[in-house]
């Protein structure tokens, strides 16, 4: 009988406490990884990115499971009976926003033209000739690139430019820039004639535009925010809101945001973008959760921070993730349809 009480006193409701050393460190141990990723999970909760870590860690919200089921096996094995529950609750939470996140309507109306866009980040310029490469291959209507200083310009003009055409679709005589070194210039690549539209004012180059696709006007916006580094919290939101107020603005009229945006659907920030009235083109293909960034790591880990958002306008048939040679990022091509309101 004294056996039996002694047994049960083991299942504790109380912090993590045991008879036994290890049994005591094996739930404290539990307890602080439930804390660490409970707080992510009540950001993600709260609707807010919260200060770092947090942003940093909400980009791999999926991968918290990870951590949390080791708290969860550490509570079993230490029979600490809060523990249990706690981490169920987080697990339970962690699966409901692991749900892809946006609406995923069709568009009203007749399909007035096909579209392919691709979007690269180039990591300073170095993935240059593999992104000529995948350009040739992938024949995109639209290419955006981030992070595509001077030198990358210059071989994209030589390979693409009037004058260089290897066929109807081997020339892109239509730009719009915003020149600088490093991670600074950004660029968009049109088939399309391009007319010059005010970009967003950022650290790193967005410039935007407006293409004529077979008489149909489409806003485009390059989207290349600040990354989330401790030091830069602030200015990553900034210019996240501003993307926002940009998608709030154009709404109403075929639009296109593009490129490295540094932040995937678990972030407040970003998800503000899609309630102004946009969705992400890779949810629209049942892609959402597929990783892009590090691509040293992607796809079995990593997080979706490369996205095309599409104002209502448009439907998304296909989206695939490249892998190029040479820097951080997948690059994505999405297909999409243009369709005219009735």
């Amino acid at each position: 009988m004294r056996g039996a009480t002694a047994e049960a006193d083991e299942w504790t409701d109380d912090a993590p406490v045991s008879r036994h050393g290890g049994g005591r460190a094996g739930a404290w141990f539990a307890a602080l990884l439930l804390a660490g990723v409970s707080t992510v999970v009540g950001c993600r909760i709260a609707d807010t990115d919260g200060i770092t870590p947090v942003p940093q860690l909400l980009a791999f919200l999926p991968w918290l499971l990870a951590p949390t089921t080791v708290a969860l096996l550490f509570a079993a094995f230490t029979r600490w009976r809060l523990g249990l529950v706690w981490s169920l609750a987080v697990l339970a939470a962690l699966a409901w926003y692991i749900e892809p996140y946006g609406k995923t309507s069709q568009p009203k109306g007749a399909p007035v033209a096909e579209l392919r866009v691709l979007t690269s980040n180039v990591e300073f310029g170095q993935a240059t000739d593999e992104l000529i490469d995948a350009i040739r291959d992938q024949r995109p209507d639209l290419v955006f690139v981030q992070e595509c200083e001077y030198g990358c310009e210059e071989k994209l003009e030589q390979a693409f430019g009037k004058g260089n055409s290897k066929g109807d679709k081997g020339s892109y005589p239509y730009r719009q820039a915003v020149e600088g070194a490093g991670s600074d210039g950004s660029v968009i690549l049109s088939r399309h004639p391009l007319k010059p539209a005010a970009g967003i004012p950022a650290t790193m180059g967005m410039p935007g535009a407006t293409a004529d696709v077979n008489g149909h006007e489409i806003r485009l916006q390059l989207a290349h925010p600040m990354p989330p580094l401790p030091t830069e919290l602030s200015t990553w939101r900034k210019e996240l809101s501003d993307l926002r107020d940009y998608a709030a603005t154009n709404r109403t009229r075929p639009t296109l945001l593009a490129g490295d945006f540094n932040a995937s659907q678990d972030h407040a920030a970003f998800r503000r973008i899609l309630d102004a009235g946009f969705a992400d083109a890779a949810r629209l293909t049942g892609d959402a959760r597929t990783p892009s960034w590090p691509a040293r790591t992607a796809p079995p880990l990593g997080a979706q921070i490369d996205h095309v958002l599409v104002s209502r306008d448009f439907a998304a048939n296909r989206a695939r993730f490249l892998d190029l040679g040479n820097t951080d990022h997948r690059t994505l091509v999405v297909d999409l349809t243009l369709f005219k309101s009735p």
